[in-house]
């Protein structure tokens, strides 16, 4: 027998009920879906051609994935070169600069500086426990990576032993813009201290421009003094700018 009909039951919302249930939903492509698939593709194309394949934008897309698993780094990386010009700009650009760039955090810094650190040491062990004599221009890719795109001056010295083989690298002062202070007693005191025979002294100009200041001839000739009192060898004095380095002793200037 029939049951009597409620005038006052609810009535089932729209898109809810039984037989909402089993009807199917059509499925929409999500922006999730878009994002998954471009990287998808962007990691099979960097697969098939290696960086060749890729412009620069594309490569600090994949190199943010990381740093945003969920978000589209297509516009970071394009307003990152747009910042600073190339990808070496970018690695090397100070966090405080990186961070003005929009969408760019503490995340997306963390990846770029640790993608420049092992650039750097890359670019290192081919220098390392090496004839540096032979290693010029191996030599020289590693300072220009270290130190080409530096905000501010930075001096360091790579020491040598009686085989001219570079035993360490050191980082010795950090100055501003257009100086960086260097004390010779402090230069020849650490190579004693290592049992060096030899150094090479290495600076960058922010400017770009390498062409030597009076200041840095005047500095390179004491510490030559210095260093010759005590029967250390300065093989040379590289300054290095955005494009190219010079090298004092190609100069006649050492």
């Amino acid at each position: 027998m029939p049951q009597p009909k409620d005038e006052f039951a609810e009535a089932p919302l729209p898109g809810f009920g039984p037989a909402a249930e089993a009807a199917p939903v059509p499925r929409s492509t999500s922006l999730a879906d878009d994002l998954k698939s471009h990287r998808a593709r962007l990691r099979e194309r960097f697969a098939e051609g290696g960086a060749a394949a890729m412009p620069d934008y594309e490569l600090l897309e994949m190199l943010l994935f990381r740093a945003l698993p969920r978000g589209d780094t297509k516009p970071i990386a394009k307003a990152l070169l747009k910042a600073f010009g190339d990808i070496n700009r970018v690695l090397a650009a100070p966090p405080a600069r990186l961070r003005d760039v929009p969408g760019v955090g503490d995340r997306v810094v963390f990846e770029l500086k640790l993608i420049e650190a092992i650039g750097h040491r890359m670019a290192r062990a081919k220098v390392m426990q090496r004839p540096i004599l032979s290693s010029w221009d191996a030599l020289l890719a590693y300072c220009q990576s270290a130190m080409a795109h530096r905000d501010l001056e930075h001096f360091r010295i790579l020491f040598l032993d009686r085989k001219n083989v570079l035993i360490a690298d050191e980082e010795q002062a950090k100055g501003t813009v257009d100086h960086v202070p260097v004390y010779p007693r402090e230069v020849v005191k650490r190579a004693l201290e290592l049992n060096a025979s030899a150094i090479i002294l290495v600076h960058n100009h922010p400017s770009g421009d390498p062409t030597p200041s009076q200041a840095d001839i005047d500095m390179t000739s004491a510490i030559a003094e210095a260093a010759g009192v005590l029967g250390i060898t300065i093989h040379d004095h590289l300054v290095i700018g955005k494009a190219r380095e010079l090298s004092f002793r190609s100069e006649g200037l050492l």
